[in-house]
């Protein structure tokens, strides 16, 4: 009987990981190479020690950057599936270490609870769906092994948590709040294991930061002030409630970080209150609480002091992190409880509920990085189709591509890169298939990029046109490029000059247009592609367009 017991709620775990993993990879089956992935993939392709010690924003990013140049030596950028593939498997490893985590205290059903939480958590969809997002994972994965090592009690545990603690701050600076949680381990220990002898386990991981802060780490850029550190704690408990709001599936935060945690906060205070209700009917809590309070409560303040408005508390990015010091914490509350059977059904009701809730939320971040999937393929292909003539230093500008996650593609290195690992793009041919903004944006991209130039030559318009040419109404279609084409303005008011080309029923790539009177040279650099340019000419009086 014991042995079915402890099998259901394995089985179930089981299952829940397998859906999890399912669903992701599902969702993110379309998804390509998107923002700060393109910074490892082209500004990162050497082999020296700033290639991997270099900052990115303010976290040391050494073992995420091995990650991406192996898989790229292995599978090259024609796809980002193997990015996402590791990603999901340090997902599922994570929730199954929290599920180990909090079966040791409370028990396996609440821990497979836990685990179905954090699986399913919809408003930290960035975290879950994109590829890049091992920078955090792994600090989290890592920091909750180190925590379950120092559980063992032992030398070999103490001798664990240490090397997962410094794989943690490897992956992102997240990993100096499980240092500090270790440090508080050593502090709160002291009597009973000793404190010199442990001192490394927390020394250790906090060095190799210092160490590299010195050589690399200050050069970034950060966001530190006394406004930032006195309102640190403010920031901490909206986290909180905004990490209690996600897990429960009653998050109103948009896929823009926009919102409040409106449930969040009676939650917060209502856990609180049940704390220290708790706190005073068993006279105290367990050791094991302080170092995951003290891992919890410095990962958010640290993040309040680097605080700027691209950074709320309620953002789905820090959510993640927060959630699992969130169910850690509850755990210790919680430990040696023994939940009934009615308990283990609303909390399955709950749970359920949550998951229904996180997976529509999943689905709005899935459909905004598919949206920028989309642009990032057709800006791309649009600089492929340019190679000819696009200049090394073109770079994919926000009111270029349409968004402003892929100033990191620089032609020069973007194509330096694809030759030798391969495409990610949209070939022209599925260009032509995409949908209507991405063909849009193509044009817009090529325009730049090519890039197309007009000269005007005023007064030069003579009644008598040149051979081959066409008279198109205004606002009617004429062919043109590559080459240089000439379009004759008769005297009057402005002409606006635009063109298409993968676009349909726009003519989005606009020119300076033309003066009455004058006459205005289009060049059309040849380029990679043989689908023809169309030019549009809206004027008030007669127009010869000449090839």
């Amino acid at each position: 009987m014991a042995r079915q017991r402890w099998n259901a709620p394995t089985a179930a775990l089981a299952g829940v990981l397998f859906a999890s993993a399912a669903l992701l990879l599902y969702l993110g089956r379309d998804f390509t190479f998107i923002q700060d992935t393109w910074n490892f993939l082209l500004e990162r392709r050497g082999s020296s020690l700033d290639t991997y010690f270099e900052p990115h924003n303010e976290h040391i990013v050494v073992i995420p950057v091995v990650i991406e140049k192996l898989l790229v030596a292995a599978f090259g950028t024609a796809t980002a599936l193997p990015e996402r593939v590791v990603l999901t498997a340090m997902l599922v490893a994570t929730a199954a270490m929290v599920f180990f985590y909090v079966r040791r205290r409370v028990g396996p059903w609440p821990a497979v609870i836990a685990a179905t939480l954090l699986s399913f958590l919809g408003p930290s969809w960035m975290i879950l769906l994109w590829g890049f997002q091992t920078v955090i994972v792994g600090s989290v994965l890592c920091g909750v092994g180190a925590l379950m090592m120092l559980d063992r009690d032992d030398r070999a545990g103490d001798a664990w948590a240490c090397v997962l603690t410094v794989l943690s701050v490897l992956f992102s600076a997240i990993g100096v709040s499980f240092a500090l949680g270790a440090a508080v381990d050593v502090l709160v220990r002291r009597r009973e294991r000793g404190f010199l002898g442990r001192a490394y386990i927390a020394v250790v991981p906090l060095l190799v930061y210092v160490a590299w802060y010195l050589g690399w780490g200050h050069e970034a850029q950060n966001y530190l002030s006394l406004n930032n550190v006195l309102r640190s704690p403010v920031y901490m408990l909206e986290g909180f409630a905004s990490s209690i709001d996600s897990l429960l599936g009653l998050s109103t935060i948009d896929v823009n970080d926009m919102g409040e945690p409106v449930w969040g906060r009676p939650l917060l205070i209502v856990a609180v209150g049940l704390v220290i209700w708790g706190q005073r009917r068993n006279r105290g809590f367990s050791s094991r609480l302080w170092p995951v309070l003290g891992a919890a409560a410095s990962y958010w303040l640290l993040a309040g002091f680097n605080y700027f408005a691209g950074r709320p508390p309620v953002a789905g990015r820090y959510g993640y992190a927060g959630a699992v010091f969130v169910l850690l914490i509850a755990a210790e509350l919680l430990r040696g409880v023994r939940f009934s059977r009615n308990a283990l059904l609303i909390g399955g009701a709950v749970t359920v509920f949550a998951v229904a809730s996180n997976i529509a939320l999943l689905r709005d971040g899935k459909d905004w990085l598919e949206n920028l999937s989309v642009l990032t393929r057709a800006d791309t292909a649009a600089i492929e189709i340019a190679e000819p003539t696009v200049p090394d230093t073109f770079r994919l500008a926000p009111e270029i591509a349409g968004t402003g996650s892929l100033i990191a593609i620089e032609a020069g290195s973007y194509l330096d890169t694809v030759h030798d690992e391969g495409s990610p793009a949209y070939t022209p041919e599925e260009l032509l298939a995409a949908p209507d903004y991405a063909r849009r944006q193509a044009d817009i991209v090529l325009g730049q990029a090519l890039p197309l130039s007009t000269e005007s030559q005023p007064g030069a318009y003579s009644e008598s046109g040149g051979s081959g040419c066409v008279e198109p109404g205004s606002g009617e279609e004429v062919e043109a490029g590559p080459g240089v084409t000439r379009i004759e303005v008769a005297p009057g008011p402005h002409a606006d000059i635009s063109l298409r080309r993968f676009a349909s029923g726009e003519h989005p790539v606009h020119t300076a247009g033309s003066d009455g009177g004058a006459v205005t040279l289009l060049t059309i650099p040849r380029d990679r592609s043989s689908q023809p340019w169309f030019l549009q000419v809206e004027a008030a009086q007669p127009v010869r367009v000449c090839p």
